[in-house]
């Protein structure tokens, strides 16, 4: 049977206060990518690496098993316990986070950085099943956009922790607090956070009956592969430009986390909690808004982000900047509440696992791009490889505006609510 909401055993935390610890792990989950960029240029240089050993640590290496593994770590989540799935993937990424501190060469770091990705892999989407689970239809896509605001948060106290910490001790320093304040946190999430009350009891869903329903779902591969467009530049971008900014602007690195973390919380906030708005205001109305708002702010991004990538004042490229780093990750809030929509409610888990399955598989690095491109352009590679990445934003709106017709006969049926396409 499932738990009474009324039981004090069982009875789950206030919706708010889930959302406020989940958002903090998220922002942890983030903080530990970002650092690894903002670190680059020190660590390259005390590990003699090429660009293309830092772009498969800050690429394959985190990848390689957290887009795979978080399909089966979200069955057992939708299954058993999924407040204990992200506590003990927010242990697992934190040591393994402390790890990269003591390294001593590639292939050690490469390994550490596979276990912060093993960790993390376990993270996301029971923590998007959970924020579904405690909010209402009508209030979920400005839930999951506060939940989402852990991204620009934790990159951005990546940057100013990574860029401080470096620059007062060294990188080493950074890696070990960034993962002793996650192992701090492990044990308080899991004794604040209590599992929500489900309308269903959690029983293990074979996969295959997830898979069944999505791929018969066309506005499910088209938002999949839309992201993950938008996460190939998304992902890059945040590693490499703080090289950019070392290499062609001469920033040292309590200059770079101060340009990226201002960027981040400004911009990247204002993004996030516009797309959840806006999200929920227009998608009432119009499911199709959930795939349209995204793919409007993808095609403003290209060039704004080019023109600060290319231009030589740092405050021109900090004004050129601020914008498209809302509207890169604007589509957090509207996607993830359109993916909670495509399955019943004791399929979250897996379903969005499988999404970010998609998502992060495409390829998360630059380094090998900017090696190519060395010979021909010598310091500013980096500055035109980023560049060059720019063309899958256009992408992913091309294939978020194929999506919007879709998504209004895919939207999941519940809570007695017919849902519709449009007015």
């Amino acid at each position: 049977m499932t738990a009474s909401p009324s039981s004090p055993r069982h009875a789950p935390n206030r919706p708010w206060v889930v959302l406020a610890m989940l958002l903090l792990v998220y922002s942890l989950n983030f903080l530990d990518r970002q650092i690894l960029g903002i670190l680059a240029h020190p660590i390259k240089a005390e590990l003699r690496l090429s660009d293309t050993q830092l772009g498969a640590l800050g690429g394959i290496a985190f990848a390689l098993l957290y887009s795979t593994l978080a399909v089966p770590l979200a069955i057992v989540a939708d299954g058993t316990s999924r407040s204990w799935v992200v506590t003990g993937s927010l242990a697992v990424w934190s040591g393994f986070t402390a790890l990269c501190g003591l390294a001593t060469g590639f292939w050690q770091l490469f390994a550490f950085r596979v276990g912060v990705g093993v960790g993390e892999a376990g993270g996301v989407a029971p923590s998007y099943a959970m924020i579904s689970d405690s909010f209402p239809p009508e209030r979920r896509a400005r839930a999951l956009a506060i939940y989402s605001l852990g991204v620009p948060l934790g990159l951005a106290a990546g940057a100013l922790l990574g860029g401080t910490l470096a620059k007062a001790v060294d990188w080493r320093t950074a890696f070990i607090a960034a993962g002793a304040a996650g192992l701090v946190l492990a044990p308080i999430f899991r004794w604040v956070v209590r599992e929500p009350v489900r309308r269903a009891t959690p029983v293990r869903m074979p996969v295959g009956a997830v898979f069944a329903i999505l791929a018969r779902k066309p506005s499910f591969w088209l938002l999949g592969f839309a992201a993950a467009s938008s996460s190939l530049c998304g992902y890059g971008l945040a590693f490499w430009v703080p090289s950019v900014l070392v290499r062609s602007l001469g920033f040292d690195l309590g200059q770079v986390g101060q340009f990226v973390g201002s960027l981040l919380l400004i911009g990247g906030s204002a993004g996030v909690l516009a797309g959840g708005w806006l999200g929920d205001r227009l998608g009432a109305r119009d499911r199709g808004w959930f795939a349209r708002l995204p793919a409007l702010a993808w095609m403003v991004t290209v060039p704004l982000f080019a023109g600060g990538l290319l231009v030589d004042s740092p405050t021109l490229a900090w004004a050129l900047f601020l914008v498209p780093h809302g509207l890169n990750i604007l589509w957090l809030g509207p996607v993830t509440t359109a993916i909670q929509h495509l399955v019943p409610a004791e399929m979250r888990a897996t379903a969005s696992a499988s999404f970010l399955l998609i998502n992060n598989l495409v390829g998360l690095g630059l380094g090998a791009l900017s090696d190519a491109m060395t010979v021909r352009f010598g310091a500013d590679a980096l500055r035109y490889a980023a560049v060059g990445t720019l063309g899958f934003y256009l992408v992913a709106a091309l294939l978020g505006l194929l999506a919007v017709r879709p998504l209004r006969r895919d939207w999941w049926v519940e809570d007695g609510v017919t849902a519709r396409g449009s007015p």
